[in-house]
């Protein structure tokens, strides 16, 4: 297979392609690698690649779904045995995972090939992907500018056509801002769609969910029937899917109500080519025959960054602490960027109740937003504010910067994201427009907790109406 063919295709392709034995996996990924070697130098998207791919391919099962497909892990939460996982930080350098989590033994079963690490902002906390570590992870539409964060290493990879889909996750965005900034479908799950564990009963209390970046609706669909359900000894599962995602988002969307949001709740302007997008949408919406109306939940844009701001700090300073304890390292200006250490350092300050008041605010977000959703069947609005920005606009090595002044930096070009992590809902981030300049510009639809399969629907309708490139060399 050439080069050019290969990044064409999708994971449920190739997977098929291998079914038919019209191409091996080891061919797949020697088209993958080869990639890599050809474009990664460019965007520095991938940390490593491994070299027991023979290994690998002899462990497939025969009935997986993506039998044979190249794919790659983001260097954040999830672990593979025998793995590095370094988290983007000079903290955690030479640390590797003991086993494989729950979701890493879902990929295997799917087929998927690992090849190796992307890159990932330290402890993910950045619309970035930049650090002292790696050095900074490049947009393959233009590499002057972020593939976002803090799944930018996987965005990028797979939108430069390394391979068709890659993990990802998202505490605040990190799924749909890199697949914004580079032209993916970024799906995040329902909270507990996906397993996290077995080392956490859930990740940033509950804002964390694990998933992947790709080029189609329908491979996240594949992709989710492939790994969704609880681990064992989950503390709370929820409700299985009715009928497979592959199959329900074939199904017709009609007759939905739809609110359209242009402005964001924390004032931030929205660029005028993104706003121009999404009037865009909402006409194709209209077209579709939903009715739409302009309204949006409301929030309390002030409370709710300092509630982030404070759950984010304890959690990376919960880690911090567990991970100076395993590598011996000291927790300081020598293995932390200044951003980040600050930020551990304010949530060393926090006490238990000023947790607790966070969780009674996030409570009241869950209710109101809950009521919302009980009248409207989808959310439509920007996924950011902002065109993909430059490198070092939003390094982490800058000094300076405080907890909750880093938390308002970072969510300043994406002020439509961290909520629906907090309300738990399933988001998706599309790319129905592009800029004047050619740079992609994504949608981003919510709906109802557990709804993953009208979103995907209505994904699917999206896709068609208003189709995109399979990748940067198909953009043209």
């Amino acid at each position: 297979m050439k080069l050019n063919e290969y990044s064409q295709y999708d994971a449920t392709a190739l997977a098929e392609l291998v079914r038919e034995g019209e191409v091996s996996p080891a061919e797949l990924a020697e088209c993958a690698l080869a990639m890599v070697d050809e474009h990664n130098p460019d965007i520095n998207a991938v940390l490593e690649t491994f070299s027991d791919i023979d290994e690998m391919i002899t462990a497939i099962p025969q009935d997986a779904p993506f039998m044979g497909v190249p794919f790659l892990i983001k260097d954040l939460v999830l672990q593979a045995e025998g793995r590095s996982c370094e988290m983007g930080s000079r903290l955690t350098k030479g640390l590797v995972a003991p086993s494989d989590s729950d979701l890493m033994k879902c990929f295997r079963r799917a087929g998927l090939i690992t090849l190796g690490r992307t890159a990932t902002p330290e402890m993910g906390y950045n619309v970035a992907t930049e650090t002292i570590a790696e050095g900074a992870c490049r947009n393959p539409w233009d590499t002057t500018r972020s593939p976002g964060g803090s799944s930018g290493g996987a965005a990028a990879a797979v939108a430069a056509g390394l391979v068709p889909v890659a993990h990802a996750n998202d505490g605040g965005g990190s799924i749909r801002i890199p697949a914004s900034l580079c032209g993916l479908v970024g799906l995040k799950p329902s909270r507990g769609r996906v397993p996290i564990g077995p080392g956490a009963a859930e990740g940033l209390g509950g804002f964390g969910i694990e998933f992947a970046v790709s080029r189609t609706v329908r491979d996240s669909a594949r992709l989710l029937d492939a790994v969704q359900g609880p681990g064992i000894g989950d503390p709370y599962v929820i409700p299985s899917p009715v009928e497979p995602y592959a199959v329900a988002m074939q199904r017709p969307a009609e007759g939905l109500l739809v609110a359209l949001n242009d402005s964001a709740w924390s004032g931030v302007p929205v660029d005028p080519e993104v706003r121009a997008v999404l009037d865009s949408v909402g006409k194709a919406c209209e077209g579709m025959g939903f009715h739409v109306e302009t309204t949006r939940p409301e929030l309390d844009a002030e409370a709710f960054a300092q509630a982030n701001t404070d759950l984010w700090s304890a959690s990376i300073a919960h880690w911090v602490v567990d991970l100076a304890a395993a590598t011996g390292r000291p927790a300081d200006e020598s293995t932390l960027e200044p951003a980040t250490l600050a930020v551990y350092q304010h949530g060393l300050s926090l006490s238990a109740v000023d947790l607790m008041h966070a969780e009674d605010f996030f409570n009241r977000v869950n209710r109101d937003f809950g009521h919302f959703f009980a009248r409207y069947d989808l959310l439509v609005m920007p996924t950011v504010a902002q065109l993909p920005w430059a490198i070092g606009e939003y390094s982490s090595a800058q000094a300076g910067y405080t907890a909750q002044s880093w938390t308002d930096h970072v969510f300043t070009p994406a002020p439509f994201t961290a909520m629906f992590n907090c309300t738990g809902q399933p988001a998706i981030s599309l790319p129905l427009g592009r800029s004047k300049s050619g740079l992609p510009i994504g949608i981003q639809l919510i709906a109802g907790f557990g709804r993953e399969d009208l979103l995907l629907a209505v994904a699917a309708a999206f896709e068609e109406a208003m189709p995109w490139p399979q990748c940067v060399r198909g953009r043209d």
